[in-house]
């Protein structure tokens, strides 16, 4: 072994703990692994940031774009409140919205597809006292089935498909993932429909009402505002100030009047009755500094927070959000955004901590109030997706099908090889752009910037793998270790290695690692290399087993209620029968 070698194998070993570990961003890790391997000598500088111009960095920021056309056009979410029942049998309620969130998947984003099946499904469950966790990890799941049908459907199939051009000459098309992918998806969408759903824990399926995941009516302390208080005639941002942004006043009754979240201008007046929400600790200044008098406690639930003027909403924290990290005194939100932060779930649980320290994550469950003609411009900006459903725009004719043609367009000029799929789907980008189907803002927003800084960045890291011959050597232990083999069982164990990569880390970089590993391992075999890439995409897009696989699955654990045991529960049936149907399958189309 070369210290080149030995080098780049340190710096993946690395990366990929750092990854399992969680405690930095995998942007962040990607970054620091090819800075490493280019201040090794591994590769040359003039080549570091060669893989920000990648086909396919390029397709994948493109599909993200035209995905978000697709959202804010409206027809998607047309379609999914028409199609998805809110009557019948749970099952039918889980083949319904499982089916069409993996249809939708299949021409878009993943996390789009849930984003706009999230609302409508949990709306459904609720109408029918269903508890979300029997529908949501089923959703998340059909969103990733749905994904392995066609080359746009996730990342990894675009990653594997460019890693066959630099190898074939010739990239996989459109629509070369579909005969795997669609006897995979069915038969992965039976299972889920049949038996899947069953396997969830039925500790978990408690929550029937949409209140019940933050238990607010527990106390919320009121209190009055004497004359000789040192707060009256105070701006409310006083008690932000004094609290040091844990407390939040939820409403002020001022005699027969209520205002609801007040912003924090509004004057406190002598004899103001304050709904305070706070733990004892943070409210002690308050009284003994402020001289506020304690009124008593009274239980509350959270449509007495709601108005005219004045909408609580559940929200969940998505990907890449603004405010991941952060918390709500460092964030000033009722200062900067003029929303109240009333409760946080995690993992369907409020953590034990003072709620303005509380650092977001993805996939937190926030319940907010605010303003009702500004809320949901606030929940954009701060990257929050509402759980219940937003109303429905009348879109013009022009609006639903221009975005439609164009899509179409694209995937037309790519499927029949017109041009590559980067250059047809970049023109869709453009052609919506002068449209003005979407603002230029609108198209940087769409695109995950941290996806693309990821891809970026370990594609170099693994064509110093190639380089060095790296592939070479794990692929020989490989096929050495496996002795005389079948085929069969060597595509199993590519496959079974991804699946088990991909549930640790991320699907992505887990194509970008395996598939010089796959190529080096027919090359070993004398074998076309379709196969075993064929093997690592499915693979590569298969994580079941834990909630930090993918994002879909990080986004319905708070809304569901998940613990991290359960989605093995589901997903090892489910991951033993994908690989059960798809290497048959690949053997039978890919393997002369």
């Amino acid at each position: 072994m070369t210290f080149e070698q030995a080098a780049v194998f340190v710096v993946l070993a690395a990366a990929m703990a750092l990854f399992i570990w969680g405690r930095w961003r995998y942007d962040i890790v990607a970054i620091l692994a090819l800075l490493a391997v280019v201040y090794l000598g591994i590769v040359p500088p003039e080549a570091a940031f060669s893989g920000f111009g990648h086909p396919a960095v390029i397709t994948v920021a493109a599909v993200l774009v035209i995905s978000r056309a697709l959202q804010v056009s409206g027809v998607v979410n047309h379609l999914a409140r028409l199609l998805a029942p809110t009557r019948g049998s749970t099952r039918h309620q889980i083949a319904a919205t499982s089916s069409l969130a993996a249809v939708l998947s299949a021409f878009m984003n993943n996390v789009g597809a849930l984003a706009l099946m999230l609302p409508v499904t949990l709306r459904n469950a609720y109408r029918a006292g269903r508890s979300p966790s029997q529908v949501l990890m089923p959703l998340s799941f059909a969103t990733l089935l749905g994904g392995l049908i066609t080359l746009i459907g996730t990342p990894p199939n675009i990653v594997i498909a460019t890693f066959r051009e630099q190898y074939t000459g010739t990239a996989f098309k459109m629509f070369d993932f579909a005969p795997v992918g669609l006897a995979v998806a069915a038969v992965g969408l039976v299972y889920i429909t049949t038996v899947g759903w069953r396997l969830i824990p039925r500790h978990r399926h408690g929550e029937t009402d949409e209140n019940d995941r933050f238990h607010i009516e527990a106390y919320i302390t009121e209190a009055i505002v004497p004359e000789e208080s040192t707060l009256a005639g105070e701006q409310v941002r006083k008690i932000e100030q004094l609290c040091e942004n844990e407390v939040t006043v939820m409403a002020i009754i001022r005699g027969k009047r209520r205002v609801l979240a007040p912003s924090s201008v509004e004057r406190l007046r002598p004899n103001d009755i304050l709904l305070l929400e706070g733990d004892p600790a943070s409210l002690e200044p308050l009284f003994d500094g402020a001289k506020l008098e304690q009124t008593g406690q009274q239980e509350i639930r959270a449509e007495q927070l709601r108005s005219d003027d004045v909408r609580v909403v559940e929200a969940v924290l998505m990907p890449n959000s603004p405010i991941e990290g952060q918390s709500m005194r460092g964030l000033r939100m009722h200062d900067r955004y003029g929303i109240n932060l009333l409760a946080v779930a995690r993992r369907g649980q409020a953590p034990k901590t003072r709620l303005g320290s509380i650092r977001f994550k993805t996939g937190d469950v926030l319940l907010l109030q605010g303003e009702r003609n500004t809320l949901q411009q606030v929940l954009a900006a701060l990257g929050c997706l509402p759980l219940a459903e937003r109303g429905l725009k009348v879109a013009r004719r022009r609006r639903i099908l221009l975005p439609m043609g164009i899509f179409g367009a694209a995937i037309a000029a790519a499927a029949y090889g017109f041009v590559p799929v980067q250059i047809a789907f970049v023109t869709a980008v453009a052609a919506l752009i002068l449209t003005k189907t979407l603002s230029l803002r609108d198209v940087y927003d769409a695109v995950e910037w941290p996806i693309i800084l990821l891809l970026g960045a370990l594609i170099p890291v693994g064509e110093a793998l190639q380089a060095t011959g790296g592939t070479t050597l794990i692929a020989e232990a490989i096929v050495s270790l496996a002795g005389a083999v079948p085929t069969w069982t060597m595509l199993a164990l590519l496959m079974v290695a991804s699946m088990l990569l991909s549930d640790l880390i991320h699907n992505t970089p887990t194509a970008v690692l395996m598939a010089p590993v796959a190529v080096g391992i027919a090359q070993q075999l004398g074998l076309p290399v379709d196969p075993f890439l064929m093997a690592v995409a499915v693979g590569s897009a298969s994580p079941y087993l834990t909630p930090i696989g993918h994002q879909s699955n990080t986004l319905v654990m708070g809304p569901g209620g998940y613990r991290f045991g359960d989605y093995a529960r589901m997903g090892i049936p489910l991951e033993i029968l994908i690989v059960a149907v798809a290497v048959p399958m690949i053997m039978w189309v890919w393997l002369p």
